[in-house]
């Protein structure tokens, strides 16, 4: 007798009110697939809740959430041996839903959560960062970083992913490059930057495309650097809309290094880390993903 495959859904406990995701699970369990429901409640749950994933031999784990809640449950799951790895899925509940957006995941909570249960698995790459923190979509330093970590909680439930663009029109004053230098295979760079994206995916920041070529299965990072010669206006039209630009630096690296005379903060998949020397690696196929067939981001 065939057996439905089994999946622990690991919600993030801010949006554990959502009627339409309480309806989905029970469609599904009517349809005779197991279906476990975790509720996050602080940073470590996640992480808790995909080893008992894994302990359960269950085929999926389903982060409900924003990119924050995929970045925790994306690196979890690396953590684990590839035999007991289960299958990441992923239902957008998110105020930007970055990464599942590029993916083009559904929004409709049965359609994703469908997907996140029966869809085609892939593998996928994963971005390991001084081999302690990891993303699956993209890492930023400079001015975008500060724009999404400084804008206000009832401004993103208010406006989404359009108030990381409206914070960044407020806080102009915060504009100030930072000097680093960056180096990989066959490339090396130095001076002051007001941007910088290190993509495996290719928005952030709701919405904008910091890293337009990225793949997620090419085994490469895409990075992107905003050099400080620039005027303000071209600047802004740079970070908000993904225009191209002579003062934009662009490659397609395995690894690559960032050093700084200062600490930098890069947010990962929203997470901020903080350090003066960063290496960023890619794990090529580190983990499979339940994405739908026309998802852009596949070579």
């Amino acid at each position: 007798m065939h057996q439905s495959p089994s999946s622990l859904l690991i919600l993030n406990g801010k949006r554990s009110d959502n009627d339409a995701l309480r309806l989905a699970v029970r469609q599904l369990r009517d349809e005779g697939y197991t279906l476990h429901v975790r509720v996050t409640w602080e940073y470590g749950d996640a992480i808790r809740y995909v080893q008992e994933a894994a302990s359960l031999g269950a085929d999926n784990v389903i982060a409900a959430g924003g990119d924050g809640t995929v970045n925790e449950v994306a690196g979890a799951l690396a953590q684990l041996k590839p035999a007991s790895r289960p299958c990441l899925g992923i239902v957008p509940l998110g105020t930007a839903n970055d990464f599942a957006t590029g993916c083009q995941i559904p929004t409709d909570m049965e359609k994703a959560l469908q997907l996140a249960v029966k869809g085609r698995a892939v593998p996928i790459d994963l971005a390991c960062v001084n081999d302690e923190r990891y993303f699956i979509n993209v890492a930023t330093g400079g001015f975008a970083t500060r724009i999404t970590t400084e804008t206000p909680a009832k401004m993103k439930s208010a406006l989404g992913g359009a108030s990381y663009v409206l914070n960044a029109l407020l806080r102009m004053d915060m504009l100030q490059a930072e000097r680093c230098e960056i180096r990989g295979p066959d490339f090396n760079w130095a001076g002051d930057t007001l941007v910088i994206a290190v993509g495996n995916g290719r928005q952030a920041g709701g919405g904008q495309q910091l890293c337009p070529d990225a793949l997620l299965n090419d085994g490469l990072l895409q990075l992107r650097v905003l050099s400080a010669k620039e005027l303000l206006p071209n600047v802004l039209q740079a970070l908000l809309t993904g225009s191209e630009n002579p003062n934009m630096i662009s490659a397609t690296l395995p690894w690559l290094e960032i050093i700084a005379p200062d600490d930098m903060i890069f947010n990962l998949d929203g997470e901020p880390f903080s350090a003066n020397h960063f290496r960023f690696e890619i794990l090529p196929q580190a983990l499979t993903c339940r994405l739908p067939p026309q998802c852009p981001m596949l070579g």
